[in-house]
């Protein structure tokens, strides 16, 4: 991760006007609410995962994922409608990490959103699933033309380069239901491969430099792959690598608790999103592969976690200041 925040940190505005110019409905809609609110997307599937495995009513599960489904298709048009006013306002949210991260989670969002579809239409999750791939893949493309753009000291490899290049395992979990298992295996080991580089060049940069403060919550989202790959591998039948990859996403959890304090230095911020998919698709990759009492008390502490921290990041988007604090472009 970049020591250099200069790529964080929101550039100088002009003074206000006053009064105050009013701007269009959504027209800063801030990619920075996707994160928290991909996070209760994963708590939904984890408390779905729950209530299945302690054979308890699924009548509160499935009321949190019809909830949680709403509010991403709310998030999804909002900032659709910030597109359509100007095109140009996504490669400008690309170019900064909040804006890339944001935009990764929207759209890894989309996945998760089609795996809560498909427990209940699954012939609708066809269409949304092939949808999220698009919108996925275009996504990646475009981060890939900002990266190549920007200058060299915010090109370096971020956990959040999980959520764009790895993200396409949360389309292999909710591809699995539907009967796609052999593109769901292709795409668990080909995101192995990338989730193993992104690991192991964020393991070399930690040893040479420290990360920034404001920047370390972003060391959560190691965690959200390996619990991605374990819940993969255990609903596709391979018990080894399921089994495998719970204990790594376990040593991962408990290094980021060892480093809680040092990670979280800096104070609640809008970043604090991406403690919330993590902790939830760890959650369910314990459920589905057997680790049923730790699997359900994580739930219930991810209930709490991820219900409080997207509460303080959403509360923040009206009135622009969720904007302000991440920079996020204007249409």
């Amino acid at each position: 991760m970049a020591t250099d925040p200069a790529h964080f940190r929101p550039k100088a505005f002009p003074p206000p006007e006053f009064p105050p110019r009013r701007l269009p409905m959504f027209a800063q809609m801030p990619p920075a609410v996707f994160p928290a609110v991909l996070g209760l997307l994963g708590l939904s599937l984890a408390l779905k995962r729950a209530a299945i495995v302690a054979e308890v009513p699924e009548a509160f599960a499935d009321l949190v994922m019809g909830l949680v489904a709403g509010l991403w298709l709310f998030c999804a048009v909002a900032y659709g409608i910030k597109i359509g006013r100007r095109p140009g306002v996504v490669m400008e949210d690309l170019r900064i990490l909040p804006g890339r991260a944001g935009l990764a989670a929207a759209s890894v969002g989309g996945f998760a959103f089609s795996a809560v579809v498909a427990f209940f239409q699954p012939q609708l999750a066809v269409g949304t699933l092939l949808l999220a791939f698009a919108l996925h893949l275009g996504l990646v493309t475009a981060t890939v033309r900002a990266l190549l753009a920007a200058p060299p000291e915010a090109r370096d490899v971020t956990p959040a380069w999980h959520l764009s290049f790895v993200g396409f395992i949360v389309g292999a979990l909710a591809a699995i239901p539907l009967g796609w298992t052999t593109l769901a295996t292709g795409i668990l080991w080909a995101t192995m491969v990338l989730a193993a580089l992104i690991w192991g060049v964020s393991l070399w940069q930690l040893t040479r430099r420290v990360p920034p403060a404001p920047l370390r919550p972003l060391l959560a989202i190691h965690l959200a792959p390996a619990s991605l790959f374990a819940s993969v591998a255990g609903l596709l039948g391979m018990t080894m690598l399921g089994h495998a990859m719970t204990i790594l996403g376990l040593g991962i959890l408990v290094a980021l608790v060892l480093a809680g304090r040092w990670i979280t230095e800096s104070g609640f911020s809008p970043l604090w999103g991406a403690f919330t998919f993590p902790l939830a698709a760890y959650a369910s990759a314990m459920l589905i592969n057997g680790w049923v009492l730790p699997g359900v008390l994580l739930t219930v502490l991810a209930l709490g976690a991820n219900l409080s921290i997207a509460w303080r990041v959403i509360r923040m988007w009206p009135g622009g200041k969720l904007a302000g604090k991440t920079n996020a472009a204007t249409a």
